[in-house]
């Protein structure tokens, strides 16, 4: 499986969570620590915003394993950030490796990746492509299962695309789990689908843990919360705040190894953050 990171808050660089804490997004591409499989080598994605620009975001991928990419480590020195996604992937067996198929995915503000598989995407993917519009059809660019949950859900959301809330976001990613589990019901599909989806639109994010099948167990998803994630004593760590937090992370594992700092997110849930860095958790239903 795959492993991915979120940060939401006051600017800071890259870096600082990519390459330079103890249990890094870097570290995590050839040693995760939290699944049977510790390598994710088949390449890498980082999306960021700068609003001073405009609200579109920036996106660099390469199928390069991302420990040794060197523009990876390099931009992440130097671009700073209020808002951004970054994913090391391990390709589902039978999928290419390919730039097309390197998260996060981006249409027009949103950003959107996965952590997991959806088991018998295969007997599924005719009805899912039958269920999109010509337009969010025409969007789907490489052949992930992922980019393929991005479309349904895109599709759910572009109606209301112009004057959009943050409830219609959480319907719309709320349809697009349970649409896909109800897909795989329906073609008998029995194994465990693991959907730990990310999406932002560079203002609120969402993020879910989910298990299609009700009695396994989901893939690991945390939140850390607080003023801000700094270097401390030679280790990053999060520094707490009793007032509105000014910096959230959501990680597959967590990025240091003082275990106070991480919150395992609750199975069958979405982590929501509002543009306030309000952190809400909502059964998905």
């Amino acid at each position: 499986m795959c492993r991915f990171l979120v940060y939401k808050g006051r600017e800071m660089f890259m870096s600082d969570l990519l390459t330079r804490s103890s249990r890094s997004l870097i570290q995590q591409s050839f040693k995760a620590r939290e699944h049977a499989e510790p390598l994710n080598g088949d390449g890498f994605g980082v999306g960021w915003y700068a609003p001073e620009v405009d609200r579109i975001p920036c996106v660099f991928t390469s199928v390069q394993p991302a420990w040794s990419n060197r523009n990876l480590h390099r931009l992440a020195e130097k671009i700073r950030s209020s808002c951004f996604f970054a994913h090391v992937r391990a390709a589902t067996p039978g999928l290419a490796v390919s730039e097309a198929n390197c998260h996060p995915f981006q249409y027009d503000r949103f950003l959107w990746m996965h952590n997991g598989s959806i088991n018998g995407f295969e007997k599924i993917k005719r009805r899912l492509r039958a269920s999109l519009s010509d337009h969010v059809y025409g969007i789907i660019d490489g052949t992930t299962d992922s980019e393929h949950a991005f479309a349904v859900f895109l599709n759910r959301l572009l109606p209301r695309l112009k004057d959009y809330t943050l409830d219609d976001l959480i319907e719309a990613m709320n349809f697009t789990v349970l649409q896909i589990e109800s897909w795989l019901q329906e073609t008998g599909v029995d194994v465990p689908s693991r959907c730990n989806f990310a999406l932002t639109d560079g203002q609120s994010v969402l993020a879910t843990k989910y298990v299609a099948v009700r009695d396994s167990d989901p893939l690991t998803l945390y939140v850390s919360s607080g003023e801000r994630f700094e270097l401390a004593g030679g280790e990053y760590r999060m520094r707490p705040t009793k007032r509105r937090a000014h910096a959230v992370i959501i990680a597959s594992e967590p990025l240091t190894d003082n275990r106070d700092d991480w919150t395992p997110a609750p199975k069958n849930n979405l982590v929501v953050v509002t543009p306030e860095l309000q952190i809400r958790y909502l059964p998905v239903a």
